[in-house]
């Protein structure tokens, strides 16, 4: 039985193919049939390319509808799709195709010469919404080819997660991981032909690309695809959707735009918050304004979707619902014992939608599992008298701000490689707009004087912007426990105050 995803979504498009899939803005409607046949000429150009089952494809280009095709088209030829945030700068991309060894990159037209020596084994190709070398070898190509047929573990996706030791590792997605999700979700959301999602996520990560886009060609649904977000643009185009995933940094920018309101809502039926913890003030101010209650739910990069507040059923504010059908979810204290309600402990999942391990890291990978088989999250949580989960922390040293994952030990080896740092330590601080704002405390070697502005500059140079601190302190040393371990909850309340301090009239 051929268990290649793309078989399965092919199934589910709608029985007319020139039924709508995407709709742009100012820009070009999409039919079905048009993804079809596109994905099957990028299929074939892939192929022409080299490209083999099993080879990884490293993607890194703007948000356009063209992705989606370029990302089934990896299924349908048995390839393993590699996206990258847009974001990523050159000793990042460098890293990460030295690891993942992609036989194609595929990048924007104009990054093709920044590209190219950083992947020096891999052929690279450009895909830009006005053109590219892909389209070009695609042009040609038959609507048609066969989708190769994939077992239920074999690879579809690698996604990198940022690492805790300073280095990013490759979290493998298979088939059977991405299909047992999508099928569920649709279920459980209550997906149906006639819906329509408003598209303004980074399709770069699960959120956008697997949860959103899946749901919507399984359900042979239709999207508003907007490149970006913004508030303006999205309160404008609710009133023709009736369903929008975002982060919270969605809706907290929504509830301060003036013309959002219960009119602008009027069509809608589900409003879904994850990537990040969504406050209950934020949960209660937007019921107050829309009427909706938002549907928070729990995932990973490792495991796609775990738990989620039901659509028909109680939502409560501050918890990320029950575990989802088909996921094994416990929460153990430090004995190893599962917590009665209201107790904190670690929280591990088990479930087809979880990981098989990391890209070739055997040894990390066999850390991650219990030895009866469950992923050790490293998140914290206790359960609620509903049954439902409530996530109030994270064992890993981890970062989420806007949606996205940054793990301070990455960010701590570029600053302290920079000249005149003795050492740093980076923390998330409290942040209204985007939940935590990347924060780091540097310690000058002796006669240093170093600045805000110019360690800034220099991070920009090496990182995606979103890991760049917002801001940067100064400190004679770092607090410290008996152990010699950084105490980074005196940190933050230091580096707090420091903050109010200057912002203080």
């Amino acid at each position: 039985m051929d268990a290649n995803l793309y078989t399965l979504f092919r199934s589910h498009f709608s029985e007319g193919p020139e039924q709508p899939f995407a709709m742009v803005p100012d820009g070009p409607v999409i039919h079905y049939d048009e993804l079809a046949a596109l994905s099957a000429r990028y299929a074939h150009a892939l192929r022409d390319a080299g490209c083999n089952p099993g080879d990884r494809i490293a993607v890194q280009i703007d948000k356009h509808w063209q992705v989606v095709a370029l990302y089934l088209a990896c299924l349908r030829a048995g390839c393993i799709y590699l996206p990258l945030n847009t974001g990523y700068q050159r000793s990042e991309l460098a890293y990460f195709f030295g690891d993942s060894e992609p036989r194609v990159v595929v990048c924007r037209p104009e990054a093709e010469g920044v590209i190219a020596p950083l992947a020096p084994t891999a052929k690279v190709l450009t895909l830009g919404a006005a053109g590219g070398s892909l389209i070009e070898r695609a042009r040609n190509a038959p609507d048609d080819f066969e989708t190769v047929a994939s077992a239920p573990d074999d690879l579809a996706a690698i996604l990198y997660t940022s690492g805790t030791t300073g280095r990013s590792k490759g979290a493998m997605l298979t088939h059977r991981n991405l299909a047992s999700n999508a099928v569920t979700l649709v279920e459980e959301w209550g997906f149906v032909r006639g819906d329509v999602l408003l598209h303004a996520l980074p399709i770069y990560h699960v959120h956008g690309l697997f949860v959103a886009i899946h749901c919507v060609l399984l359900a042979g649904a239709r999207m508003l695809w907007l490149s970006k977000f913004d508030s303006v643009e999205v309160t404008a185009m609710l009133p023709r959707a009736t369903v929008m995933m975002g982060v919270p940094t969605f809706y907290t920018r929504l509830l301060a735009e003036p013309s959002f309101g219960r009119e602008a809502c009027r069509t809608m039926r589900l409003f879904v918050s994850g990537s990040a913890p969504l406050l209950p003030e934020t949960f209660t101010a937007f019921e107050a304004r829309t009427g909706h209650r938002i549907l928070e739910r729990y995932g990973m990069t490792e495991t796609g979707m775990n738990t989620s507040n039901p659509l028909d059923g109680k939502r409560i504010g501050g918890t990320v619902g029950p575990p989802l059908p088909g996921v094994d979810l416990r929460i153990l204290d430090e004995q190893g014992t599962p917590c009665a309600p209201g107790i904190v402990g670690a929280i591990e999942v088990k479930g087809p939608n979880v990981f098989p391990g990391y890209w070739r890291l055997p040894d990390i990978t066999r850390n991650e599992f219990t030895v009866d088989g469950f992923f050790r999250t490293g998140d914290l949580g206790t359960w609620t008298p509903e049954g439902y989960v409530q996530i109030v922390g994270r064992e890993k040293d981890l970062i989420i701000t806007g949606g996205l994952n940054v793990y301070p030990r990455e960010i701590e080896e570029y600053i302290d490689a920079l000249e005149g740092v003795a050492e740093s330590a980076v923390i998330g601080l409290p942040d209204a707009d985007f939940g935590e704002a990347v924060t780091a405390v540097i310690v000058p070697r002796p006669g240093q004087a170093l600045s805000e502005h110019a360690i800034i500059s220099a991070l920009k140079a090496d990182i995606a912007g979103f890991k760049v601190p917002k801001r940067i302190l100064f400190m004679a040393e770092l607090p410290r426990n008996a152990m010699g371990k950084v105490q980074k909850n005196i940190l933050r309340e230091h580096a707090a105050d420091a903050i109010k301090s200057v912002l203080s009239p």
